[in-house]
């Protein structure tokens, strides 16, 4: 049975998996989502005996359901193979009171490799099904990690073209480092003079701009996204939250069945929003544990039930998540307001006009098993040391929030489940603030000093994203206005 994918903003267009991946956003801004989340159809007890490679399958093929067997496995062994650092694709390590999922061991040190090293698979894969002569151009917005996997993704991809915007003030130096070096003849970096959203804001914008399609469209391009607003890189997320399950029952840690509760650092929901998919898919997890910066926008909605972007924005240590506008969110606001398009425009029109809205006692009633919580820049950094003086381990910035919101939960809920933290980035993309918070003198060194010595601190190998990037040559230095985006987007592509 085919799966339908439908516009969050409109019940009338629908699309197949292959084409909502291809077009990435759906008319007018609205975001595809499944009609319904299909069951997982193998029982736990024989995913415990797969590798990831096939536990991904199995996830996959549920949702993807116009690829072929033949196509879909060809999309994921050529994305999970040598290009990440462990056999397993993602380790799941217990330290203190959790077991950290990590999931940086790809080619970029980020979560965001577990998607990103797929959907370039899956984009063409989507093309040539589709019947698609246009050369397709990526177009992502970032806030520090998206970029560098998605342009390590499509980097040379036959049929593309990749144009990143990043906040040129907000991301860490290693972040913007391997950004701004990526090798490719299809690669465009963009710093712009602004912050995510504005970046999001501009990249929606072009999406949404019909007489810049027909533009497009007459030069032989069209747009497509590798941000997690694509469906083509939610549903591969969902598939390590399942791994991670599997993989705790086939070691014993936990009884088949057993529930288990999961933590997310979070800024544009989509990695939270892919174990809530899990979740519905009959996964046993009972909480979904939302951590946040101080943008702490998604842990004062759970809170209130109101969703409000007029706030200071904040630059932290933990840039991935600094965001106030959370775009997976509308997925979940669509499925609990009864998968209504009207009712669901109605909120983002409010968000639109007056930067807030109220969601429904109904709807909040629907969230009850996210918990929302926000660590400040002095817990994160106590966080680090805390487990570094414990046990050896160093985490980045992001897994600090993650962890540092954990220990609120159980102090708040008492809820000792045995519990999983999504570990979104080596400590090695945020060297310098890591290795602030285990000593402050620590500061006094250079970037690639910081570098060496977390090597030495941590008995972790220098990973070879970074060692790619100590003398490597900045190949992009093009820095816009954000009302410029547009015009530089053009000016690559000639038209």
């Amino acid at each position: 049975m085919n799966l339908i994918y439908r516009s969050t903003r409109n019940n009338e267009e629908t699309a197949t998996a292959s084409q909502a991946i291809l077009k990435g956003l759906a008319n007018k801004g609205g975001l595809f989502v499944p009609d319904q989340i299909p069951a997982m159809d193998v029982p736990m007890a024989e995913l415990a005996k797969m590798n990831y490679q096939q536990i991904a399958y199995e996830v996959m093929k549920l949702f993807f359901t116009d690829f072929t067997e033949e196509e879909l496995k060809h999309c994921i062994n050529s994305a999970y193979d040598k290009k990440f650092d462990t056999e397993n694709i993602a380790e799941l390590v217990k330290k203190g009171d959790a077991y950290f999922l990590e999931l940086f061991h790809g080619a970029t040190i980020a979560f965001k490799d577990m998607a990103l090293s797929i959907l370039p698979y899956l984009l063409t894969t989507s093309a040539k099904k589709n019947g698609v002569k246009n050369e397709i151009v990526i177009l992502t917005a970032t806030s520090g990690d998206t970029g560098k996997a998605a342009l390590a993704g499509f980097a040379d991809v036959p049929g593309t073209k990749i144009i990143v915007f990043y906040p040129k003030h907000g991301v860490s130096p290693i972040q913007e480092k391997q950004m701004v070096t990526q090798r490719g003849d299809n690669t465009f970096v963009i710093g712009i003079e602004g912050n995510f959203d504005d970046a999001q804001t501009g990249v929606k914008q072009m999406f949404s701009d019909p007489e810049l399609a027909k533009e497009l469209d007459a030069a032989g391009y069209q747009f497509s996204s590798a941000n997690s607003i694509n469906i083509g890189r939610l549903i591969p997320q969902v598939a390590y939250y399942v791994y991670s399950y599997a993989t705790l029952l086939g070691r014993g840690e936990i009884e088949d069945g057993e529930k288990i509760n999961v933590v997310v650092p979070t800024g544009n929901f989509g990695n939270i929003l892919a174990a809530s998919y899990a979740k519905q898919m009959g996964i046993p997890i009972d909480r979904l544990i939302c951590a946040s910066n101080d943008n702490k926008v998604l842990f004062d909605f759970f809170t209130t039930g109101c969703y409000d972007k007029n706030r200071q924005f904040i630059l932290t240590s933990s840039p991935s998540m600094d965001i106030l506008i959370s775009s997976n969110l509308e997925r979940l606001i669509y499925q609990t307001a009864d998968r209504d398009a009207e009712k669901n425009n109605a909120f983002m029109a409010d968000l639109g006009s007056k930067g807030s809205y109220q969601i429904t006692d109904s709807m909040k009633e629907q969230m009850a098993d996210f918990y929302g919580n926000y660590a400040s820049e002095a817990e994160v950094a106590a966080t680090i040391k805390k487990m570094y003086d414990a046990c050896g381990y160093i985490m980045d910035t992001h897994t600090a929030v993650a962890a540092n919101v954990y220990e609120k939960f159980l102090a708040d809920t008492k809820d000792n489940k045995k519990a999983v933290i999504a570990s979104t980035a080596s400590p090695y993309k945020f060297t310098r603030s890591v290795m602030n918070a285990i000593d402050p003198a620590y500061d006094k060194q250079t970037d690639f000093e910081l570098v060496d010595e977390l090597e030495r601190i941590s008995g972790v190998k220098v990973p070879q994203a970074i060692e790619d990037i100590r003398s490597a040559a900045i190949l992009h230095d093009t820095v816009c206005e954000t009302e410029d985006m547009c015009k530089e987007v053009k000016k690559i592509l000639g038209i």
